[in-house]
């Protein structure tokens, strides 16, 4: 997968359906800040832990900003990636070099005895994360910049 295309969407779950006439997906209704967004959830698309996701929840879903999308209202996507946040959490997906900075230098990392490092499958992650694509959980940055974070939990996109 091309992590450097993924765009992620976050809003709150209002709805989960069923596509009519398809058993193996669905579609799930957020409410953002900047209106409604479907995003349709196929057997490929990747769930972090394997959340069964619900109305309610808070999530960033991620679509392939290089696929055409159709041209209606509210806007629907193919998600590659969804995940769910807890309140007054962000989360980012970026190449992060070996000091921690991601390549956009939009994040530095700051990493914490409590910070969970795993990879995608939930195994346990011992190396040094930086030079690999990593999803990053976060609440609060300083005002520097780049801006630094200590996050709660990076998952490590290994390739």
């Amino acid at each position: 997968m091309n992590y450097n295309s993924l765009t992620p969407i976050t809003g709150i779950i209002q709805n989960v359906s069923q596509t009519p006439g398809d058993c193996c997906n669905q579609r799930i209704s957020l409410v953002t800040p900047n209106g409604p967004v479907n995003f349709m959830i196929s057997s490929n698309t990747f769930i972090i832990d394997s959340r069964r996701l619900r109305p309610g929840m808070m999530v960033a879903a991620f679509y392939d900003s290089t696929r055409p999308i159709p041209l209606i209202f509210p806007p629907q996507y193919q998600a590659e990636l969804i995940t769910t946040l807890r309140n007054n959490e962000e989360v980012a997906l970026s190449f992060f070099d070996r000091n921690l900075t991601a390549t956009d230098n939009s994040l530095q990392l700051n990493l914490s005895r409590t910070t969970d490092i795993s990879t995608m499958n939930g195994q346990r992650f011992n190396c040094s994360p930086g030079e690999n694509f990593l999803l990053v959980y976060y609440s609060a940055t300083t005002r520097s910049i780049p801006p630094q974070t200590t996050p709660r939990k990076i998952i490590v996109l290994c390739e």
